[in-house]
């Protein structure tokens, strides 16, 4: 059943978070209940027209008897509320609305939820507000039986603490009720003993908790049996199993956060965006809540009314309506006591706290996939592999299901069982037993309505499928580190630099992270970059000057065959002894644009073309943009024969031909234009002072068959070429690695004459985001068509990517950006680099 959210369709209630009151006499603060989550949740799109069960988690323990038809209501549309009974589970805090049986939902139509304030917790304290959201129904039923898509513990799982509760979450929200002590149950797998426990259940999300301690170095087993069903009461196919030892002791180890989406001091944060939180360890999705995990604007204390919902590491805060744009807002996740709390009931030390700032528009952008392992057609894969897929941004850790990325033998089309985790922006795959030897098994990440969805809920637009072939044997030979940097022993760093270390294979995301890379003394986040196996710790705030700082990659680092670094990496380095900053290139709100075309507009010729990003241009006249279309359903003047995609939306000051913007004034997307048009001409006058030096020695005007290092490079005479070999760009492992190309007049790739496309190759962990051409005339990349450039073209006089006529292909990783004339492509994909 898809549960996926869309853009608000209606006023929803506002009591996301706790409000304090006075007790008897004003003198003893208490708190009003409220509602933490519901189910299906706030605007999702697709819900089965079968589903029975309407579901709201509250805060507190609430009175089963203020839980009525009368207070917990559903209209299909919003008109008189359809019959049903209301119960109550104590142990979840959960109130479940259920249909009658047969009862069947209009397809395509908004149905709202209320559950009113005539519902008071056990002390007789009633909600502030109604608290009111709506979904969408989709066209059909729901006939797909649930299925569990991770587990906590791990199957096969070792040194697991003794006081460890139990988890599993489902590809899909599950009916309440149905998680009980029978269907969901624990015993020592030698002697069968059962487990006395308790079992609960929130989102997607079912726990067991341990009356008592577990045994110590003891294997158990975990049942979830097919009495659970989902909210159209479709059972699970089979009973789930799965085992685990424990370790001798306790975890004692309180969770931390170890990277969030959006990022501190973030800006241009989308108004209809979710915020993640990646944890440390597993946590108790009971505790992930939100009062736990709260939202406010940073000026006025405003609370943002939402719901709280968890997934593997991840926890996601889900606002209820539109965010305000230019506004800064704040996130709360609670530590302490009532806080946050990891599985053992161990909770955070403090609260993590981080702010960021909206831009003035949504995003509107499908995620891709940009990168796989394995990759399509690959052979000799091993058999004990797990199958991991980067993405263009963050993706909603919600959707990361079995459902949603799913794996079978090719020629039977036996489906793998196996579970689903996400970190980053991957989302890896872990069968549950090793595959077949010398066999093609295909992956299928499922795309479209219900699909895997990013963090501004938009799908990706279809399946992503691809196909691999095993070897004989398992992977046993350990991973290594293969660069680092800052290198080792080096000096006179930058106080701003990120630490990074680059490894010899695809390496398991979810085990890089902050347990596993450190920086002694120094708080951080890491990120992985799956396509060039890189990890980064980016310090919270500047190093010390003059400081000798170690870093360590442990043997908790894991390739994708779960083999484990054979021993620590350790290097050292020291910081300049005056602070040393190195400024970053700031695009602000060009940043997202593909490509713009300055006063003169863009055109496209062919049917391939396509822009993974926005375009935009403050041309006036419908004339000024022809060929393309974006995901909102504007046109701008596109034939049979001239057809470009726009996996984002179109920025100009005129109307389209066809589309939402035909018959409505453009004032708000040409104000958006204008200001991406002055912080690009802002950033090109960044890059025209940018002092010239760098690590190789100064190229000559054809860059063919060069291999250079980082540095700011400028063009004798004016004008770069690239023609009669493919220039390589060698980061030597540093992810902060920036390459400035400064030229007076012209660039040209490809050749020579209109022939022989280029390249650049990206080398080392080179990023196509920390590549920019400041060109001071035009343009001209790879006129034979084909080729792949990389990095971000701001030119003055614009630009063209192949010639008419031409079919190949031509790719852009990054942006072009033309200040003054028009842009023009053919046939041509243009992928904007993730942040």
């Amino acid at each position: 059943m898809a549960l996926v959210l869309s853009t608000l369709l209606a006023a929803c209630g506002s009591n996301g978070g706790q409000s304090p009151i006075l007790g008897t006499g004003g003198l003893n603060p208490v708190t009003v209940p409220t509602v933490t989550l519901v189910t299906p949740l706030p605007n999702a799109t697709g819900v089965a027209t079968n589903t029975q069960l309407i579901a709201a988690t509250f805060s507190k323990a609430m009175d089963p008897a203020t839980l009525l038809p009368s207070s917990f209501t559903l209209a299909c549309p919003a008109a008189a509320p359809l019959s049903g009974t209301v119960s109550y589970v104590a142990a979840s805090q959960v109130a479940t609305l259920t249909l009658p049986v047969g009862t069947v939902l209009p397809s395509n139509t908004v149905c709202t939820a209320t559950v009113t304030t005539a519902v008071k917790d056990s002390t007789a304290i009633a909600l502030a507000n109604n608290f009111v959201w709506q979904f969408t129904t989709g066209a059909a039923a729901d006939t797909t039986a649930p299925t569990v898509t991770s587990t906590l513990n791990a199957n096969g799982a070792t040194a697991v603490p003794i006081n460890t509760r139990v988890g599993a979450t489902f590809s899909e929200a599950i009916a309440p009720a149905t998680i009980t002590a029978t269907s969901f149950t624990l015993q020592q797998t030698a002697s069968g003993a059962p487990v006395a426990g308790t079992t609960s259940y929130s989102g997607l999300n079912a726990v067991f908790v341990p009356t008592s301690l577990l045994a110590p170095n003891t294997q158990y087993t975990a049942t979830i049996t097919t009495a659970v069903t989902d909210l159209a009461g479709n059972p699970m196919a089979a009973n789930y199993v799965w085992s685990w030892t424990t370790a001798a002791a306790a975890d004692t180890t309180a969770p931390r956060v170890i990277a969030t989406v959006n990022a501190n001091n973030a800006t241009n944060v989308p108004i209809n965006t979710r915020i993640d939180a990646t944890f440390s360890e597993a946590l108790n999705p009971l505790t992930v809540t939100t009062p736990n995990f709260s939202m406010k604007q940073t000026v006025s204390g405003a609370a943002v009314a939402g719901v709280a919902s968890y997934s593997g590491v991840d926890a996601v805060f889900i606002p209820l309506a539109p965010l305000l744009a230019g506004t800064q807002y704040t996130m709360t996740i609670k530590g302490g006591a009532g806080g946050v709390t990891d599985l053992a009931g161990n909770p955070m030390a403090a609260d993590y706290v981080w702010s960021w700032t909206t831009a003035a528009v949504a995003d509107i952008t499908a995620p891709r996939v940009i990168a796989t392992v394995h990759p399509n057609n690959a052979i000799n894969v091993p058999i004990n592999t797990r199958i991991d897929a980067t993405f263009s941004e963050a993706l909603d850790p919600l959707t990361v299901t079995t459902t949603n990325f799913s794996m079978k033998q090719t020629l039977s089309g036996a489906a793998v069982a196996g579970v689903t985790s996400y970190s980053g922006v991957d989302a890896v795959f872990i069968p549950l037993s090793p595959l077949l030897a010398s066999t093609q098994y295909t992956m299928t990440i499922k795309g479209a309505a219900g699909g895997v969805a990013d963090l501004a809920a938009n799908p990706m637009a279809a399946d992503y499928v691809w196909s691999w072939t095993t070897a004989a044997a398992a992977d046993t030979t350990a991973p290594t580190v293969t660069l680092v940097s800052p290198v080792d022993l080096a000096t006179g760093v930058a106080t701003n630099t990120a630490v990074n270390a680059t490894f010899s294979e695809a390496m398991d995301p979810l085990t890089i992270n902050t347990s596993n890379f450190t920086v002694g003394g120094v708080t951080g986040v890491v990120t992985f970059n799956a396509l060039n196996n890189m990890a980064t710790f980016t310090p919270n705030a500047s190093l010390a000057a003059g400081t000798t700082y170690t870093a360590t990659v442990t043997t908790g680092a894991t390739d994708l065959a779960g083999n484990p670094l054979a021993t620590n990496k350790v290097w050292s380095f020291t910081t300049a002894a005056t602070p040393v900053v190195v400024p970053p290139i700031a695009l602000l709100t060009a940043a997202p644009f593909g490509t713009f075309g300055g006063t003169a507009g863009m055109t496209n010729t062919g049917i391939s073309t396509q822009v993974n990003g926005d375009i935009g241009t403050i041309a006036t006249g419908t004339s000024m943009v022809t060929g393309f279309h974006d995901t909102l359903g504007d046109i701008y003047t596109e034939t049979p024969a001239n057809i470009g995609a726009v996996n984002g939306k179109i920025y100009t000051c005129t109307n389209s031909t066809t589309g939402p913007t035909s018959a409505a004034p453009n004032a708000p997307a040409c104000a958006i234009a204008t200001q991406a048009r002055l912080d690009a001409q802002a950033a090109y006058l960044a890059l025209v002072a940018k002092p010239v030096g760098g690590a190789s020695p100064a190229p000559g005007a054809n860059l063919a068959g060069v291999t250079l290092l980082p540095g700011t490079y400028v063009a004798p005479g004016g004008s770069f070429l690239i023609q009669g070999g493919n220039l390589t760009l060698d980061a030597q492992g540093d992810a902060n690695a920036v390459w400035v190309f400064q030229m007076a007049s012209t660039l040209t790739v490809g050749g020579p004459g209109a022939a022989f496309p280029q390249s650049i190759i990206l080398a080392n962990g080179a990023l196509a985001k920390n590549v920019f051409w400041q060109v001071g005339s035009f343009a001209t990349i790879n006129a034979a068509g084909g080729g792949t450039m990389v990095g971000t073209i701001i030119a003055q006089s614009g630009a063209s990517f192949s010639t008419v006529g031409n079919t190949t292909i031509s790719t852009l990783e990054g942006r072009v950006l033309s200040l003054g004339a028009s842009v023009t492509l053919v046939n041509t994909v243009i992928n904007v680099p993730a942040p």
